[in-house]
């Protein structure tokens, strides 16, 4: 289910409920409301008794239904996410495509058949736009299809032998076309903005080698533990203590490795 479609279902939900709870309340309180009849009033307590017996039913249906809208909404962002995911390797193949220097007829088949897939897998996420039981519709992201027609262009049965300013142009039409997709494509997955972004370009890690002191502690007690209990293996010991020692006096050791000496 799409994002519209959850929201119009809870609407109605919601609106349903409102009501239920006024009628309820009415109920509640027709013995207190002067100038009623009383069959309004007697129709009245048996609607109120009839739904208070039925509550725990009505509450139980609800929460069932509940779970099946929001069970369709989790399984239709899968393939949302999936098919995305699709296109991105599509987009990968398509560019690497147009770098080869000579291009051959099985790498343009690969790449055609994989653009014609990643068109045709859009039908388990999307139907067509406008499409009825007597219309066809339109494809829902035409940039697909010019990413298609972009790299017909290149087909070596026509044209053997493109030169580098065509295929060039072929790679940035569709990277055109892949960033208007990107654009509305992704829209329906509430994407949300990272909490703690790194905006900054050449950015390098504040944090400064080492560790807290209780972690110190800890290792220096097991270090002193391991030392006095005879090794079964010395010659494992010795070697693995070379091989840490010339990393770190190398510098091939990253900070996570070298947070604490001799660790």
């Amino acid at each position: 289910m799409t994002r519209v479609s959850v929201n119009r279902t809870l609407t109605r939900l919601y609106w349903l409920l409102t009501i239920v709870l006024v009628l309820l309340l009415a109920s509640k309180f027709a013995d207190d409301i002067p100038g009623l009849p009383p069959f309004v009033v007697s129709a009245a307590n048996k609607v109120y008794e009839f739904m208070r017996d039925m509550s725990l039913l009505i509450a139980t249906g609800g929460v069932a239904y509940l779970s099946n809208v929001f069970q369709k909404r989790s399984k239709f962002v899968e393939s949302l996410e999936e098919e995305w995911r699709n296109i991105v390797r599509t987009k990968s193949v398509l560019l690497s495509t147009c770098e080869k220097p000579y291009l051959a007829t099985d790498d343009y088949l690969s790449a055609f058949y994989k653009i014609s897939e990643t068109i045709d897998t859009m039908r388990i996420v999307y139907k067509n736009s406008g499409e009825t039981d007597g219309l066809v519709g339109l494809y829902p992201y035409a940039p697909l299809h010019d990413m298609r027609r972009a790299l017909q262009t290149l087909d070596p049965r026509v044209n053997p032998e493109a030169p580098l300013e065509q295929k060039n142009l072929v790679r940035d039409a569709i990277l055109q076309s892949f960033f208007a997709l990107r654009e509305t494509f992704l829209e329906e997955l509430d994407l949300e903005e990272p909490r703690s972004p790194l905006l900054i370009s050449g950015a390098r890690r504040l944090k400064s080698p080492g560790a807290a002191v209780a972690a110190r502690i800890m290792h220096d007690r097991q270090r002193h533990r391991l030392e006095r209990d005879r090794s079964a293996r010395p010659d494992i010991d010795k070697l693995l203590t070379t091989l840490r020692t010339l990393e770190e006096e190398s510098g091939a050791a990253g900070p996570d490795n070298r947070a604490s000496p001799g660790a």
